[in-house]
């Protein structure tokens, strides 16, 4: 009897997971992408697998707050400013979500896909080589003061209603817990059953090598175009070579959008520029994972180092690397981390994709046979592995035990007021 075919666009862990939990069902794989496994966005993420992290950024307020802090030299939120009027219709869309109804819908969207994530990772990798890249751990968010972590009530809410409680930590605790922690930090909020990745580009090549392991093929091709002839997928075309398949799956991040509009779906949907700071052979280390509130960034022991991520930035997909979200996210490290040495220090901008909604594309578009899995923003790496189970269910006849409506790739074809 022959396999089901299918073609997996976009290795990262978003499409690696759905190829392997695929192969896993007995279909015959294809996993492709135009450059190395594990190199886009899933290279340069904080490492850590953050299972309360179901809070969108697009939280009440922001539509207020959010033209002051663009000026405010100290928030790590930035601008290309030529960029403003290509942004800027899909900037007004953003805002509109930045409500109490729709941010409450939305952290209870998120919740399915992140709020499991250790163990996801852990049944993705288990019994093979790749689970030495998968580390349990604790997840610290670091506040100045008791007044801060009450000013971010609203989040810690909504985390709450997942299930996620904190264990506060005050006053000189604080070093005790993590002794690198500058002494005007007196605040920790612990989250327990988290985790994070040592090293994510590393973890995804060595899950394509167990795909490849398993009789599925990686091939490093630019794809143009989908054969939809016949009103389903049957064959992907790539510069290269066509390689005929009874399903596909794209997950291929921001770059997803040109594709998608092969299929007749314009989504919405924007680059986020983020960036990180790994400082080699760092003087010291956290022994957790931490979210640095004040700078909005977080800060993971990994083996390249003590990684620093964060930043906002909204600019396109220029890849040259803008001066000033660097030069803040260095002065948020000396802040919090005052003794800190390195022998040196590694720079990295990678892309984001953010829909208007927050919310990832997950499941068929239309009756196409091609399934969209993508749009994770800042949950890609956290939520890779369900997000490949749910898929991979998906075109099993398995529907997942997980209400699919508020990811389905056609909501964005039907007009919304105000949006």
């Amino acid at each position: 009897m022959r396999k089901n075919r299918t073609v997996v666009v976009g290795a990262g862990i978003v499409g690696v997971s759905a190829a392997i939990w695929l192969a896993r069902s007995g279909h015959a794989v294809t996993l492709i992408d135009r450059g190395d496994p594990g190199m886009g966005a899933s290279y340069g993420n904080g490492c850590i697998l953050a299972a309360s992290a179901m809070v969108p950024v697009t939280a009440p307020g922001l539509g207020l707050k959010g033209p002051k802090l663009l000026f405010d030299r100290d928030f790590p939120l930035f601008l290309r400013w030529g960029y403003l009027p290509k942004l800027a219709p899909w900037l007004m869309r953003y805002m509109s979500y930045a409500n109490d109804a729709d941010t409450r819908r939305i952290a209870r969207a998120l919740t399915p896909i992140v709020g499991d994530a250790l163990e996801q990772h852990q049944a993705l990798s288990c019994g093979t080589p790749a689970q030495k890249w998968v580390r349990e751990s604790e997840f610290n968010f670091v506040y100045q003061d008791r007044a801060a972590f009450e000013a971010d009530a609203y989040s810690w809410e909504l985390r709450r209603e997942a299930g996620f409680v904190p264990e506060l930590i005050e006053g000189g605790a604080v070093q005790e817990v993590e002794p690198i922690l500058s002494p005007d930090i007196r605040l920790l909020a612990v989250m327990k059953n988290h985790g994070f990745i040592l090293n994510p580009a590393s973890y995804v090549a060595h899950l394509v090598e167990i795909l490849q392991e398993m009789g599925g093929r990686f091939v490093q091709a630019e794809v143009m175009d989908f054969d939809l002839s016949g009103g389903r997928i049957t064959a992907v075309e790539t510069v290269q070579d066509r390689f005929e398949c009874d399903q596909a799956v794209l997950a291929t991040g921001v770059w997803s959008k040109p594709l998608m509009a092969k299929l007749g779906l314009n989504v919405p949907l924007e680059a986020e520029r983020g960036y990180h700071i790994v400082y080699k052979d760092p003087s010291e280390q956290p022994n957790n994972p931490m979210m640095i509130s004040a700078g909005k960034f977080v800060t993971t022991a990994m083996d390249q180092g003590l990684r620093c991520a964060g930043v906002v930035e909204f600019g396109g997909l220029d890849a040259r690397l803008s001066k000033a979200p660097l030069a803040l996210l260095r002065k948020k490290v000396r802040e919090v981390f005052p003794n800190l040495q390195a022998s040196q220090q590694e720079e990295w901008l990678g892309f984001r994709p953010a829909p208007i909604d927050s919310l990832p594309l997950i499941g068929e578009v239309a009756n196409s046979g091609v399934y969209a899995a993508f749009g994770h923003h800042h949950i890609g790496l956290t939520g890779g592995p369900k997000t490949g189970r749910m898929i991979a269910d998906l075109i099993e006849g398995k529907p997942p035990n997980t209400d699919m409506k508020p990811y389905a790739p056609q909501r964005f074809t039907i007009a919304r007021s105000g949006r």
